[in-house]
């Protein structure tokens, strides 16, 4: 399912415009996007819980040239399921 098929479906099951959907879904991102931003987690009861995870620098290697590199730390968002989705998708 991509966006415009979720915008859809939320217009379909709160029998709402395509547009007022769109408009909620991109406000659902943009706040999501910020909260984690500013550090911290977002928790659906039922649906899971957003976060952002810290990842350790490590180093790895180029496929062409087989040299080794270092990639750096960096801060990484993460979802979570919560029970409820976990069962429903069971």
């Amino acid at each position: 399912m991509n966006k415009s098929q979720l915008v859809d479906k939320i217009s379909e099951s709160a029998d709402i415009s395509k547009a007022a959907a769109g408009r909620a879904l991109d406000a659902f991102i943009e706040a999501v996007g910020e909260a984690l931003k500013d550090g911290d987690q977002v928790s659906l009861v039922g649906f899971g819980t957003f976060a952002v995870r810290e990842r350790a620098s490590r180093s790895g290697r180029n496929p062409q040239t087989g040299a080794t590199i270092e990639i750096a730390a960096c801060k990484q968002p993460a979802f979570k399921a919560g029970k409820a989705l976990k069962d429903s998708v069971n």
